[in-house]
């Protein structure tokens, strides 16, 4: 196979791409408004991109009630962390680079909502409070500084049509956890104990919050 072509720089790109129209530029801010504000009041789930400082990324979901990221104020946004699998990849990025990425979707609707800026983690009580479900405060949350927040136009969802139920997929035509956990540790591996064993944490929802 020959050699791929690599672009180089910026003006190679942009003779491909061309450039934004003022009409793009112009929704680009630096904090939310009464209009921006309600996809992330709307939001169940967003996307969290991080890099640690050698330049690994890293993106992580994040999901819970809508409106589970707390606006604090037009340039301040809160973000609990639940529960997890405890490889804190995102938590130990932003302690070696604060830069983050945020992907706000809201169900059925195909426009996205960014957010890009700076982050911090915190322990601090009262900042976790007004977080807590099921009487449970997070212990930790990720703070984050808006530089740029805008929406995302909506051409990803509409090709991919990925709110169209006619395409969804059953989750038993892949492979399930336990079946690519014994891919990597081999065939003593006891698939159906732990899958089974996960699909009844779900269903007591334990450890969610």
């Amino acid at each position: 196979m020959h050699a791929i072509r690599r672009l180089q720089n910026a003006q190679q790109l942009r003779t491909i791409l061309g450039h934004p129209s003022p009409q793009v530029q112009a929704k680009l801010s630096d904090r939310l408004n009464p209009l921006t504000r309600q996809f992330i009041e709307r939001s169940p789930f967003v996307c969290l991109a991080t890099c640690d400082g050698q330049g690994r990324c890293d993106v992580s979901p994040r999901g819970d009630a809508a409106g589970f990221v707390r606006i604090l104020d037009e340039r301040t946004l809160l973000i609990p962390e639940r529960p997890g699998n405890r490889l804190a990849d995102s938590l130990l990025n932003i302690l070696e680079n604060p830069h983050v990425g945020l992907l706000f979707l809201v169900p059925g609707i195909e426009d996205t909502f960014r957010v890009n800026g700076k982050a911090f983690l915190t322990d601090e009580a009262d900042w976790l409070a007004d977080s807590a479900v099921q009487g449970k405060a997070p212990h930790l949350a990720i703070v984050v500084s808006i530089e740029e927040a805008y929406t995302q136009c909506g051409k990803a969802f509409i090709r991919s049509q990925l709110w169209d139920p006619g395409q969804f997929q059953q989750r038993a035509s892949l492979p399930s956890n336990g079946e690519i956990i014994r891919a990597l540790q081999g065939p003593d591996f006891d698939v159906l104990a732990y899958d089974e064993e996960r699909r009844a944490r779900y269903a007591r929802r334990e450890n969610f919050y």
